[in-house]
């Protein structure tokens, strides 16, 4: 976990100097929120007797989030079907693209550039990687939207049985937060805050993914070439356009909170283009194939010939002439599903000052992605050929 080296309540000193009108509701919000996280301590599942009715609702829960974990396609269309009965819950919007982005990430790796720079051995560590933490997060955060569900349909806060589902005591102050002041971006937030510390205790301090990945040479030559691109696709004037974020440093906590933390700000700080995304979103099944935003250079298809040489296709993102599609396999073709062992359980939650997140930076988020985006296919492209050619000399 981040520790920062001052205070809080230093930091809404700093912000009080700044804009003194502005800051008393989140001021009182970061004091309520801190005074319940240390009321409620650490919970064990134990400490709640469930009656007959409990029982059977926590069940049902459990059994839906199951039917919905398969795979990425079902996991990406279920954060949506919910955002859409529920848009209050701005995560689930969120989560929906990230989650778009994470199945575009798992079929490249049976694709027409990184097939090319690794082998099927390391396209399969690759693969488990992303699909771990795609269904680590998707068993944790669903339960937490079927038990809103439930409360809204009960009015009743039924958030104390999170715990259940070993859910972090952090989302159980949260989610009754919200629930009592409606508060959708301290929500957002938080969420943000609680999956990445999911993901680190379960991914990242993993020591199986640590070798095969993180100390990798492919994983290194990734991360240079900025493969690492979240992108949210939408049409404007007929045109296809590409917002988005570059994340570097996968390993550090600190960083993803911050991306998705800009990621949601790019989503919801301009609603006519949010309207514009949530279009696509709901207008563009997600298959995992890119041909899903970008028919015009991606195919589903496979144009190529096996064994061939590869040769440049791209110029600022415009198939040269006489140029196939870069194949783009759809999820169903590229993966199969994957039975997974139970998700590890522990609460990361350890330090009230974690709230520190939920304090807004106030910056202008770049979100112009394409240009760099093109840039990045154009030296896969360079670095396939090259690879390909080594391969030959050797």
């Amino acid at each position: 976990m981040i520790i920062t080296s001052f205070s809080i309540f230093e930091r809404i000193a700093e912000w009080e100097v700044r804009n003194p009108m502005q800051l008393q509701l989140p001021k009182k919000t970061l004091i309520k929120i801190k005074q319940d996280l240390k009321k409620i301590g650490k919970l064990s599942s134990g400490e709640v007797k469930l009656t007959s009715n409990q029982a059977l609702l926590i069940q049902d829960i459990q059994e839906k989030t199951y039917s919905l974990n398969k795979n990425n396609i079902t996991r990406t269309k279920a954060y949506l079907d919910f955002y859409n009965q529920h848009p209050e819950i701005h995560w689930a919007f969120l989560g929906h693209m990230v989650s778009r982005n994470g199945g575009w990430n798992m079929t490249d790796l049976k694709g027409g550039l990184l097939s090319r720079l690794l082998s099927p051995k390391e396209a399969e560590s690759f693969f488990a990687f992303l699909e771990r933490g795609n269904w680590l997060i998707f068993q944790d955060v669903y339960p937490q939207f079927l038990l809103y569900q439930e409360s809204i349909k009960r009015n009743q806060n039924l958030f104390y049985l999170l715990s259940q589902f070993h859910v972090s005591v952090f989302m159980e102050v949260i989610w009754s937060y919200f629930w009592e002041y409606r508060d959708t971006e301290i929500l957002t937030i938080s969420q943000i805050i609680n999956e990445q510390n999911y993901l680190e205790i379960r991914i990242l301090r993993n020591p199986i993914y640590k070798k095969a990945i993180f100390g990798s040479i492919e994983y290194k030559l990734q991360d240079m070439l900025s493969m690492n691109h979240i992108l949210f696709p939408y049409i404007y004037q007929d045109k296809l356009v590409l917002v988005g974020q570059t994340l570097h440093h996968f390993e550090s906590l600190h960083e993803r909170i911050l991306l998705g933390k800009r990621l949601y700000s790019i989503l919801f700080g301009n609603q006519s283009r949010l309207k514009m995304i949530e279009n696509w979103a709901n207008t563009n099944p997600h298959t995992g194939s890119r041909k899903d935003y970008w028919p015009q250079i991606f195919n589903d298809v496979d144009e190529g010939f096996p064994g061939s040489i590869w040769k440049p296709k791209l110029k600022s993102c415009q198939l040269l002439p006489g140029a196939t599609k870069i194949y783009s396999p759809k999820l169903e073709f590229a993966w199969k599903n994957v039975n997974h062992s139970p998700a590890e359980i522990e609460d990361w939650y350890n330090n009230w000052k974690i709230i520190h997140y939920l304090i807004e930076e106030n910056e202008k988020v770049e979100d112009k992605i394409e240009e760099d985006y093109c840039k990045t296919l154009e030296r896969l492209e360079l670095a396939a050929n090259a690879k390909k050619a080594i391969s030959h000399f050797y």
